[in-house]
């Protein structure tokens, strides 16, 4: 009898065996005969749809899994692509000056939470909140503090507002010129234009003797030194030549933090983005009084087409508000 067993034992064990190599060795289009154990340990996330599962040829062919998006002692930037950088705002400065500059950065700041450590366990979400004119009257605050991380850029503004943009930031993306102060939970994270950007930083936490850059910035923020991260200057050339094809001189702040968020959280809501119903490009804690603004040197059009292809596709979900 105990024989018998482990003979029927040793077949079922085969059998599945075979069960499993079969289904590994299927297309991927064939996935929806995998049973639902397997397909948990394959999926990217613990999500109901991640970002980055490979379902789509269209997407895959510009997420780049294995860019860091962040300037660290591991992943400095190139002089390849210092030489791109330079050029957004043609400042005469050299790969030297730029290193030493990045060198202290690393000096001055401590290396700490990634962001970059995705496991099938896990579903970060994301809301990266915009400053259109269309968050007013959302009433979309409550749940964009549902968020894991909630991203916000440049003089955002909360107070006031929580009702319809929420009072949680857990990044504040931002340059020297709309540089703000920030609590002590909250990463400050620099979009750097320029190696005075990178200077002017340290700066802020240090001497405070940095006070103009091309107009007169803050010579010192409250932040803590302990949360902040600096964008990789490389980071903002693969989204403009690979995501926005080179439209616009360079990317806004809201579509980095787009892609950014893309890069570090398993879902994505974005919310804020667009001009008004009549087509006008304003923040929603200003008045408008010209009518003709429009995005400046990004191009504001070909961004807020692609957020919306992405949430065609599902990649995001994006949330229009008025």
């Amino acid at each position: 009898m105990a024989r018998h067993v482990r003979k029927v034992t040793t077949v079922l064990l085969m059998i599945g065996i075979m069960c499993v190599l079969v289904l590994f060795e299927m297309d991927t289009t064939d996935k929806q005969l995998w049973p639902s154990f397997l397909l948990q340990d394959l999926r990217p996330c613990a999500c109901n749809r991640c970002v980055t599962e490979d379902d789509d040829q269209w997407f895959t062919e510009r997420f780049n899994t294995s860019l860091n998006p962040f300037l660290t002692q591991d992943n400095t930037l190139s002089e390849n692509d210092f030489s791109w950088w330079k050029k957004l705002q043609q400042v005469n400065t050299n790969f030297l000056s730029y290193r030493m500059a990045e060198m202290k950065v690393f000096e001055i700041f401590p290396e700490q939470e990634s962001f970059m450590d995705s496991r099938p366990d896990r579903c970060r979400t994301c809301a990266v909140v915009g400053n259109s004119v269309n968050l007013l009257g959302s009433h979309y605050g409550p749940l964009i503090d549902f968020h894991d991380v909630v991203i916000r850029f440049n003089t955002a503004r909360t107070v006031g507002y929580e009702g319809d943009v929420g009072n949680k930031t857990t990044l504040h993306m931002m340059y020297p010129e709309s540089a703000v102060d920030l609590d002590d939970n909250t990463h400050l994270m620099l979009f750097p234009f320029k190696t005075l950007d990178l200077q002017w930083l340290v700066s802020a936490f240090t001497t405070k003797s940095v006070t103009r850059t091309y107009t007169r910035v803050k010579s010192t923020i409250k932040a803590n030194q302990g949360l902040v991260k600096v964008l990789h200057p490389g980071f903002i050339k693969y989204v403009h030549e690979i995501w926005l094809e080179e439209k616009g001189k360079y990317p806004s702040t809201g579509f980095l933090g787009v892609v950014l968020a893309m890069h570090i959280c398993d879902e994505v809501n974005v919310f804020g983005f667009g001009a008004d119903k009549d087509g006008n490009w304003r923040h929603y804690w200003e008045e408008l009084r010209n009518k003709h603004l429009g995005t400046g040197p990004h191009g504001g059009g070909q961004e807020y087409k692609l957020i919306l292809h992405l949430a065609e596709r599902q990649k995001l979900n994006f949330y229009r508000g008025r």
